[in-house]
């Protein structure tokens, strides 16, 4: 009995590993792919603020976001993150007052303060999108994370086209392992672990 279930453990694992990796091209794709299109709203997901100051990664979202709604297409925002422990700030209001200081109107930039993982942020985002009436998105974020957080989004019955930013600050390696760790997080959140 227990040769029995070391082997069915082992197959279990080996069409899991099988799957990851498939996951892992899917994700190196659509990494590669500006899918920007006009939509409702351009969805900016969160990343870190330090004292109100968007990180490098926060920052290259934001201006990247900025352009597509410069091009006009969508005629609002959705600024997402919430404050990562810290007691001031949230990484939405961070990325809505970076978003304003540049010059688009403050009536237009939403936020969802709430969300400390991409699970959350995009359960949140897409309860705000659905309440507004809006069914399309641009997605922003790194190229890695756009495949998880796109299925995530399209999970709770929204169309989002994804649309990275430029990330020149990372090593082949490190965007490789990036792919990798996005696979094996969006095949958990398959098997219903939300994280």
């Amino acid at each position: 009995m227990k040769k029995f279930l070391s082997i069915v453990a082992a197959i279990f694992l080996g069409i899991w590993v099988y799957q990851v990796a498939q996951i892992t091209i899917a994700v190196r794709h659509q990494a590669q792919v500006d899918e920007a299109r006009p939509a409702d709203v351009i969805v900016v997901l969160g990343a870190a603020e330090y004292n109100g100051r968007p990180s490098p990664v926060f920052k290259s979202r934001l201006d990247h976001a900025y352009d597509l709604f410069a091009k006009k297409l969508a005629p609002r925002l959705l600024t997402t993150g919430g404050s990562g422990g810290e007691l001031v700030h949230t990484e939405a209001e961070v990325g809505r007052q970076y978003l304003a200081a540049k010059g688009i109107p403050v009536e237009m930039i939403y936020i969802e303060p709430d969300g400390a993982t991409t699970a959350q942020s995009t359960a949140a985002s897409a309860e705000i999108l659905k309440r507004m009436g809006w069914n399309t998105c641009i997605l922003v974020s790194d190229g890695y994370h756009l495949f998880r957080a796109k299925r995530m989004m399209a999970s709770h019955g929204l169309d989002c086209a994804g649309s990275p930013r430029q990330a020149k600050e990372l090593s082949s390696f490190q965007t490789g392992w990036l792919y990798l760790r996005q696979a094996v997080g969006y095949s958990l959140f398959d098997l219903g672990l939300r994280f």
